[in-house]
C-alpha cells in the first residue's frame, strides 16, 4: 500500500482527488492538508511515501516547502500539484526535489500513474508538462497574471510585502508566494534583477 498526504488548499479540488485515490486499491490517503505549516507539523510524527503538494497555498510557497521537506525527509517522493506551466518554474521544482509535476488539467489515470512511478524512483510529468519541458527555450518571456502584474508594479514602486497585502486585502504569505513564483518564472535571482527586466521588456 502507498501511503499520501495531501496538500491542496482548494475544497472541491481535495475531494476530486480524494474520489480518484480512494477508487485505486494500492494506494491510501488519510492525511489532508490546506496549509504547509500543519503539513511539516504532521510529517515530525508520520512520513507517507508521496506527497502532492499544490504549489500555491497560503502559509508557505510551494517551491519553497518542497526544499524544505526534501531537505529533512530525502526519501519522500514529492509530486507538485498545479494551475502553472511555465517551464521555469517546473525545473525550479525539480531542482528543489520533486520527482513529478502534474497540471489540475491532467487526465485523472496521469495522477494515479504519477504517484505509482515516482515510488519506483523515476520521475513522472502529466502529458502538458512533459511538452513544456520539451520546447526549446525561447526568448519571448511569459506574460505576468493580472495579480503578478499588480504586486509587480507595486513591489517597483518600493512597497513591502505587507504593504501590498494591505492594499490589496490578502494574505503577506500570499504577495510573497506570487514574488517567488515570479522569480521563478522569469529564471532571475532577487527582486532588482526582476523589476530590471520588467522594465527592459515593458512587462509593466
Amino acid at each position: 500500500m502507498i501511503e499520501i498526504f495531501l496538500v491542496e488548499d482548494h475544497p472541491l479540488v481535495t475531494e476530486g482527488i480524494k474520489a480518484i485515490f480512494e477508487r485505486q486499491k494500492d494506494l491510501n490517503c488519510s492525511n489532508y492538508f490546506d496549509n504547509g505549516k500543519d503539513l511539516l507539523t504532521k510529517l515530525n510524527y508520520i512520513q507517507p511515501d508521496v506527497i502532492v503538494l499544490d504549489i500555491n497555498l497560503p502559509d508557505i510557497n510551494g517551491i519553497d516547502l518542497c526544499k524544505m521537506i526534501k531537505e529533512k525527509f530525502s526519501n519522500i517522493h514529492v509530486i507538485a500539484l498545479s494551475i502553472n506551466n511555465e517551464k521555469g518554474i517546473i525545473k525550479k521544482m525539480l531542482e528543489n526535489g520533486a520527482s513529478g509535476y502534474i497540471l489540475k488539467d491532467a487526465a485523472q489515470y496521469e495522477i494515479v500513474d504519477a504517484i505509482r512511478t515516482v515510488v519506483q524512483r523515476k520521475n513522472y510529468f502529466s502529458l502538458s508538462a512533459s511538452t513544456t519541458l520539451k520546447k526549446p527555450d525561447e526568448k519571448v518571456l511569459p506574460s505576468l497574471t493580472r495579480r503578478e502584474k499588480e504586486i509587480l508594479v507595486k513591489i517597483a514602486d518600493g512597497l513591502t510585502n505587507q504593504q501590498i497585502a494591505d492594499l490589496l486585502f490578502v494574505d503577506v504569505s500570499t504577495v510573497s508566494s506570487h514574488r517567488k513564483n515570479m522569480l521563478a518564472k522569469y529564471d532571475v535571482q532577487n527582486t532588482a534583477q526582476l523589476i530590471k527586466l520588467a522594465i527592459t521588456e515593458k512587462l509593466i
